[in-house]
Order: C-alpha cells, then structure tokens, then sequence
C-alpha cells in the first residue's frame, strides 16, 4: 500500500507473482509505504520471528538514521502476556549510539564528550559518521557499517579510520611533547585501546565481500574516511587539548603496559 500523488494505491502479491494490476484507491494527502505480509514456509526457514532479533535491529537502525522513529509492535499472544510495544528515536543518532555502548561497559569515561563528526562528498556519492569515546577498560570496542548494514568483517572504511588515528594521535603527542623524541610511537593497539567508536558510510554502489558479505572492499572509502578523520579528529584535539591530553595519556599508559610486558617475557627466556 502506497500513498502518494494524492491517492492510495494497493497490489497484492502470492509468492512474489502480483494477484492483479496495480489499484488506485481513496484520495489522501499523506505519503508513505505500508507493507503488509504472511511469511511463507515455501521461502522462510522459519516464520516465528524472535523480538529480540527484531528489536535489537529496530533500535540500531534508529542509531543510524538519527530522528527516524521506529515501532515494534507484538500482538502475538504468548502465555497469556501482554502485547510489546517499544518505540525507537535517537535525535543525535552515532552520539546517543555511543553512550548505550559505554553505558553498558560499566566504565568510566577518558574523554567527558563523545567526539563526533560527519561529511557528505555528493559527487563522488560518499558519506560518512563517526562518533567516539574513550574508557578506562583495555578493550577496544570499534563498530562499523556501510549503508546501514553491519560490517562485522570491517573493511575499507575501518582500515581507513584505524590509519588516521594512529597518525593522528602521534602526530599530536610529539608536536605537544606528550611524546619524547627517545619514545617509540604508539602502536594501533595502544591507540585504540579503551575505544568506543561507530562508524558508519553510505556509497552510491557499495561493494560486499567475505563468506557473509560483511566485509567492504570499495577502495575509495579507505581515501575518504582516511582524510576526513584526520581533518576532523585533528581538529577536534586542536580544540579539547585537556580531552586531548587525557586520550593521549591513556595511549601512553597501554604502550607502558606493552613494553613491561614485552621486556618480562624477555628476561624469562634468558
């Protein structure tokens, strides 16, 4: 069901075949698409849907596009309980994402604010959103999606804002003698460690790969995310410099940890 040019326009369908042409019906004034349907078995696997699944999908949607509202709606009537209604709307989208994230961690913040940044190339039909946080746990905790679907294998987009941070950052420790010239530079790791971080881009034709086709490969989002991180992340630092110290700290402290550990394990193979 359709509705738009003034009108309501309906067409049904039997296992994908259309039951009959296209039907123009009342007039309206609104505009939207309302799909209705009966999962078939010929098709599905299974056609009990899991509310969990779906919820947990509806909400990360909603991270993703910020200001759409969505709502889940169960009217199944499982042991005598209560239809589920649960209604979706993050108005700062990757922002709101980020703290759910870090509120489930249990950990305190490095950085007060979550940093967060966009950018839209319309001639080379690109977009990108990032928003991030650093805590005090050692773990890293990188989130990445192109086109709203979640890139569990990462891809271009994550190695292309993996790249700038770790220059970023050292690049911003030495030239604030956080760093000193006998340091070696943090490594990725140290970098990341502790971060909280969605990223998500949209392309015009995005190109899956890997066994699940969770994996990007388009080779200009690596450039694009690359340059726009290293602008807006530099200029972020430029702006925070006491956030910025904090975050520079922590690097230090995981490189510290790595090298004990490193120079331990030395002196034991001796």
């Amino acid at each position: 069901e359709v509705r738009r040019q003034g009108a309501v326009w309906r067409q049904s369908f039997t296992i994908g075949v259309p039951d009959a042409p296209l039907q123009k019906g009342e007039g309206s004034t609104e505009t939207g698409t309302t799909i209705t349907f009966w999962p078939s078995r010929e098709i599905f696997e299974t056609v009990e849907f899991d509310y969990d699944t779906l919820r947990a999908r509806f909400q990360q949607m909603a991270f993703l596009n910020k200001g759409l509202a969505l709502t889940l709606h169960d009217e199944r009537e499982v042991d005598g309980a209560e239809h589920r209604t649960e209604k979706f709307l993050y108005e700062r989208g990757l922002v709101d994402y980020v703290e759910h994230l870090v509120k489930a961690k249990k950990t305190e913040v490095v950085n007060a604010d979550v940093i967060a940044f966009e950018s839209e190339d319309t001639v080379k039909k690109i977009s990108l959103e990032v928003a991030m946080q650093w805590t005090t746990s050692y773990t890293e905790s990188v989130h990445t999606y192109a086109n709203t679907i979640n890139t569990h294998e990462g891809g271009t987009h994550e190695e292309g804002f993996r790249a700038a941070l770790t220059t970023l950052v050292n690049r911003y420790a030495r030239e604030n003698k956080l760093l000193r010239e006998k340091d070696e530079n943090l490594t990725g790791d140290d970098v990341r460690e502790g971060l909280t971080a969605v990223i998500s881009v949209k392309l015009g034709e995005p190109q899956f790969e890997g066994q699940t086709k969770t994996k990007l490969g388009n080779t200009e989002a690596k450039a694009y995310v690359q340059r726009i991180v290293g602008q807006q992340l530099g200029d972020w630092l430029e702006k925070n410099p006491s956030q910025a110290k904090d975050i520079i700290r922590k690097g230090m402290q995981a490189s510290q940890a790595r090298l004990a550990a490193r120079k331990a394990r030395e002196q034991t193979r001796r």
